[in-house]
């Protein structure tokens, strides 16, 4: 028996590896994904699977392609590729779906997977709730002898050919940008680099080979990124990026080696986007900063909020027919390539950006109106667990039901001077309350009106 956690949420499932993360928890949550799609479709998925560089992903990778098989499922397997190229070549190549063998910014002694539907996008939270039923109940389909398995190589060409469709290259060839680059020894190496490279920049990659040791704790956070400011100062570079493991999600350091913040991605990648369609809209998730409001209002744009959640935000965009969204962890869903995060688009939009405005980045960043966003959590345990949170949410719809109230994800309300969203956990037993204003003393009095007692 074994006290290592195995979390399952609608990002799919993760664990220790040798732990709760084994070949065999593999193959039942694989089993599991063909059940759910096989009764959806009427017939056998066509699948893909890929996987982050993480040491521990051949094997299960390979258990995950041999359930498909087994099944009596057409697989394709796309090798090492970021996320969002896995959702790319799904589309591409008219697959039902496909898995990736991924952690995100879970360190190394994690792994997990990540299922996505015909669209590349991450399945909704009731398909969630059912693959995670079938995975519980251990479902699976009669073997079947007529599976197969073939390999394609093609994802980050094809993955780089679709951005550069959208946002001509050789504008920003010109400009001969000096950048540098952390892959995280990731799924981005690869696809990081030569997108860049054809973009004309001088890079100086960093963490460049996709072995998925780690060079350093992978969540891209200030404290993580003091090589790539460093790097960016000493190679007197225009703009520091920096992948995840997965390589969805994007941080960004100046001409400086300041990090402003993970919030500042999606800032950038719509400022550049609704320059171009104005009077279009934007969606994002319900804990995401004010300032992409204001980038969206100075368009002409609107703003529409989702429970957080990359489905979420998705299913938000498809639904008002959004032409950019995201979260604010560094995740840009630029969905004319794809309707999952996408670090790749992050970086291009940015550079465009930049090529568009003629200035360092410094200065673009600015020229938006900043916020100071406070954010803490509260353990549940000690206080009746998720109906002390209940509680809390029903005091604060009374108390402050003149505001604007949204409690599609907790709740979150919206103040003159600025906003406080508090909701459960999906994963832990605590509560999120993250606040948000112009003076961080405002910000941190909005998150003290939230009281557990």
């Amino acid at each position: 028996m074994t006290n290592a956690p195995l979390m399952l949420s609608v990002s799919g499932i993760r664990g220790i590896v040798g732990e709760t993360m084994t070949p065999e928890v593999v193959e039942t949550f694989a089993n599991a994904f063909v059940s759910f799609l096989s009764e959806k479709l009427g017939r056998l998925p066509v699948l893909c699977v890929a996987r982050d560089s993480r040491p521990s992903g051949p094997s299960l990778q390979n258990a995950v392609a041999s359930a498909f098989v087994r099944c009596g499922c057409t697989v394709t397997d796309l090798g090492v590729v970021a996320t969002p190229t896995a959702s790319v070549m799904i589309h591409a190549l008219g697959a039902d779906g496909g898995m990736i063998v991924t952690a995100s910014h879970n360190p190394t002694p994690w792994n997990g997977l990540k299922c996505l539907d015909e669209n590349g996008l991450a399945p909704s939270k009731k398909a969630a709730e059912d693959i995670i039923r079938r995975f519980h109940e251990c479902l699976s389909l009669e073997p079947k002898e007529d599976g197969c398995l073939q390999v394609n190589t093609q994802g980050n060409d094809t993955h780089i050919a679709k951005l550069f469709g959208l946002i001509d290259p050789g504008p920003i060839r010109k400009k001969r940008f000096r950048v540098v680059l952390d892959s995280i020894n990731g799924a981005g190496c690869v696809s990081g680099l030569k997108c860049l490279e054809l973009l004309g920049c001088e890079v100086l990659h960093l963490n460049g080979e996709p072995t998925g040791e780690f060079a350093h704790t992978p969540e891209p956070k200030a404290e993580n990124l003091t090589d790539l400011a460093e790097k960016v100062e000493m190679f007197d570079a225009d703009v520091g990026f920096a992948q995840d493991p997965d390589a969805d999600r994007l941080a960004i350091v100046d001409e400086t080696g300041f990090y402003f913040g993970e919030e500042y991605t999606l800032v950038l990648a719509a400022m550049r986007w609704l320059e171009e369609h104005p009077n279009t809209s934007v969606a994002t998730n319900l804990s995401t900063s004010r300032m992409i409001d204001d980038v969206a209002k100075s368009h002409g744009c609107s703003t529409w909020r989702s429970a957080v959640g990359e489905a979420n935000v998705a299913n938000m965009m498809k639904e008002h027919g959004c032409v950019i969204g995201g979260e604010g962890n560094g995740g840009v869903i630029f969905p004319e390539v794809c309707w999952v995060r996408d670090s790749l688009a992050g970086i291009v939009l940015t550079l465009d950006l930049m090529r568009r405005k003629n200035k360092p980045l410094s200065n673009i960043v600015r020229s938006v109106k900043s916020y100071e966003m406070i954010k803490r959590s509260i353990d549940l345990k000690d206080l009746g667990g998720i109906p002390a949170i209940e509680k809390e949410i029903e005091r604060l719809k009374m108390e402050y039901a003149n505001d604007k109230l949204d409690d599609s994800d907790g709740l979150r309300i919206d103040f003159e001077e600025g906003w406080v969203h508090v909701r459960p956990s999906n994963t832990e037993p605590i509560a999120r309350v993250i606040a948000e204003a112009s003076d961080s003393l405002t910000a941190y009095k909005l998150s003290n009106r939230v009281k557990l007692s």
